[in-house]
């Protein structure tokens, strides 16, 4: 099986045996068979390389003079040095199908995904939104049937796969097989958190010989795995993108993957879902608009439009708002008119509260804004009044954020595992138990400089709590990490780790306090408010978070304490560094606070270099305390990791870094012990 769906030309003529449709198509093992291949074919063409992933060598190619280059780089990609070119079907739609199989070749369908961007985006940078919405239920059913045929003809095996087609954007609505994975793939991973279903444990056991109807589903436990989920909201999973450590990066997005993490996000509909899904991304943004920070130029917005970019969502959100036809729209992203008119239907409902203050807006209006996921922060931006004037005001009318469960069956059944999302709605079935209860912040999107590790942390830290017989409470928005499996924690919320979204968890379940320290930047970025609002920080408190994050607090710590350090000032504007730089030499280290993964970290050599960064630097993240300090070159670098229970320290283990100082903690390779 997996022979046949990772060699192109096999898969191919599979294909062709069993009778499902496939783009024109031909495999190329050498330079002059793929040039003889586009002459017969035509322009353009995909290249897709075999035995590869996340779209690696891949490319789609418009015109002849690109081809024998991209050609070459798909041939070395291939580890059998084998390519398949297909004839380019740009703007069709593409949609996945996640399947689990047992050995008396029962089938089920899990989950059903539809990429808001058509073909010719690899599917992990795109949007993508679950279960389907545009497609017709005559389409779909066909769809299926062409899936389940496709796993049955690549082998008798138990377990699950993914299937990929293409659907054409007409009323004919033709449908093409791209690719099969007989494996878990990472739309299984984001099936599984859509729907509750545990796709990768249960196609394991089914590889062991279990069949589907003996394994019991783990979140209603009194239905089987052999029951399809089905889903009464719309998940929206956004990619992330991280194209700023890399400068001079191609930030156009087409077959080959450059995401690093991504978030999900759950509502009643899809604009719920969306909105939330934009506030969990962490890129500075309050939501899909209503922040003012939207493009206002009109040719830049028509060039995003016309070449995706990983900006491309905000900027049809923009292109509506300075009232771009929507014909014009269409034409140059090829999306759906389906999803253009919700984002559309937004771009409407913000004109309409701007012709309102907080005193005079009306209650149907507000809560037609919450339930379209809306923030209290973008709704303030829109009335031009303070976020907590919009939370007050809110609650006074009785808008008030309540808790549903993933239930895996659209509440046929009652849910035994509390896995949550929230909404605007009337019930709320997050209902607190009367236990001592600890909520731990997770770390978001994976990123560089904060990735699975925050997660590793957080996990041990609920396993943790849980041992002491507290209640665990977890709250993160990211679907690759084992904290949003939704056996981890007691009680599951998925939702953004954005303040709005903490705060109302909190006012529900009235923990005993919070755990920041284990969710990286993500969560210590909220600490500050959380000791502003009373709310209890478990562990390192509020201030020693503060202390170590402020690197002018921090160095006046090591100086109070008589330990080594570099010479070093706190400046906050670029006159202050110039100044300062004159006192205390060049080369400098120039380091923002509260930043992780080194960013906005830089060593500098002269004024002019100095000057700039320092106003690249506050321009990023405004009334930021930046430090600088003497640059200690050719210094060995070493760090200790330690705990303390307030009184004791213990030294869990010291490394030493390979590389000298000026090479990030997280590029360096380093050997414990020293």
């Amino acid at each position: 099986a997996i022979e046949v769906t990772e060699n192109r030309e096999a898969f191919r003529q599979l294909m062709e045996e069993i009778g499902v449709g496939m783009a024109p198509s031909k495999t190329a093992t050498s330079f002059l068979d793929g040039k003889n291949i586009a002459q017969d074919l035509g322009f353009p063409l995909v290249i897709r390389p075999s035995y590869t992933l996340g779209g690696t060598g891949g490319a789609v190619v418009f015109k002849k003079e690109d081809f024998d280059a991209a050609l070459t780089v798909g041939l070395h990609a291939s580890p059998i040095h084998e390519v398949m070119i297909d004839k380019a079907v740009m703007g069709w739609k593409e949609y996945e199908l996640e399947l689990l199989r047992d050995s008396n070749d029962n089938v089920v369908i899990i989950c059903s995904i539809e990429n808001f961007d058509p073909m010719g985006i690899h599917t992990g940078d795109s949007i993508t939104v679950a279960p389907a919405q545009t497609l017709s239920d005559r389409t779909y059913q066909k769809m299926r049937s062409m899936a389940i045929m496709m796993m049955r003809a690549i082998g008798n095996f138990a377990g699950g796969c993914n299937v990929q087609f293409a659907v054409s954007p007409d009323d004919a609505e033709d449908i093409i097989a791209i690719e099969i994975n007989p494996r878990v793939s990472r739309s299984s991973a984001l099936a599984s958190k859509a729907t509750g279903y545990p796709i990768a444990k249960i196609a394991s056991k089914l590889a062991i010989g279990y069949h589907l109807d003996e394994l019991q589903n783990q979140i209603t436990k009194s239905t089987s795995a052999l029951f399809e989920p089905t889903l009464d909201y719309v998940i929206v999973k956004i990619p992330r993108w991280n194209f700023d450590k890399f400068k001079g990066a191609d930030r156009k997005l087409g077959f080959q993957m450059k995401s690093v993490g991504e978030v999900m996000a759950i509502g009643r509909c899809f604009q719920e879902a969306l909105q939330k899904a934009c506030q969990s991304l962490e890129i500075k943004r309050n939501g899909l608009g209503a922040d003012g920070k939207e493009l206002t130029n009109q040719a830049e917005i028509l060039h995003s439009l016309e070449h995706a970019s990983w900006k491309r969502v905000f900027h049809v959100y923009d292109a509506f708002k300075l009232g771009i036809p929507f014909k014009t729209i269409h034409k140059l992203t090829k999306i759906d008119p389906w999803f253009l008119n919700q984002i559309e239907e937004l771009v409407v409902l913000e004109k309409e509260i701007e012709k309102y203050s907080i005193e005079n807006i009306s209650y149907d209006l507000l809560k037609t804004a919450k339930e379209k996921g809306y923030a209290d922060r973008q709704v303030a931006h829109l009335l031009d009044c303070l976020e907590s004037q919009v939370f007050d005001t809110r609650n006074d009318m009785g808008i008030k954020r309540v808790y549903k469960m993933v239930d895996t069956c659209a509440a046929e059944f009652e849910a035994q595992t509390p896995y949550f999302y929230s909404t605007f709605e009337e019930e709320n079935e997050a209902i607190p138990s009367d236990r001592k209860k600890i909520v731990v912040l997770g770390s978001g999107p994976n990123r560089i400089g904060q990735g699975i590790e925050f997660d590793y942390s957080c996990v041990h830290g609920v396993l943790a709590a849980k041992e002491a017989g507290y209640e665990t409470i977890m709250i993160n928005c990211n679907p690759e990490t084992v904290s949003t499996d939704f056996t981890t924690a007691d009680r599951l919320y998925f939702e953004p780790v954005f303040w709005e979204h903490i705060y109302d968890i909190i006012l529900n379940e009235k923990p005993e306090g919070v755990i920041v320290q284990l969710g990286g930047q993500t969560a210590l970025k909220l600490a500050e408010k959380l000791d502003r609002y009373g709310i209890k920080i478990i562990g390192t408190s509020y201030k020693a978070l503060d202390l170590a994050e402020d690197r002018g607090s921090f160095s006046a710590l090591l100086k109070e304490n008589d330990i080594p350090y570099p010479k070093f000032g706190v400046i906050e504007n670029a006159e202050e560094a110039v100044e300062l730089s004159r006192e205390l030499g060049f080369p400098l280290l120039v380091r923002p606070s509260y930043v992780l993964g080194g960013q906005g970290m830089k060593i500098v050599i002269n004024e002019e270099e100095l000057e700039q960064h320092v106003v690249n630097i506050l321009k990023d993240i405004p009334g930021n305390k930046v430090l600088l300090d003497h640059f200690l070159d050719k210094a060995i670098e070493a760090e200790a990791d330690a705990i303390c229970d307030g009184e004791d320290v213990y030294i869990i283990g010291i490394m030493e870094h390979i590389e000298p100082a000026g090479i990030h903690s997280g590029d360096s390779y380093a050997v414990l012990p020293p």
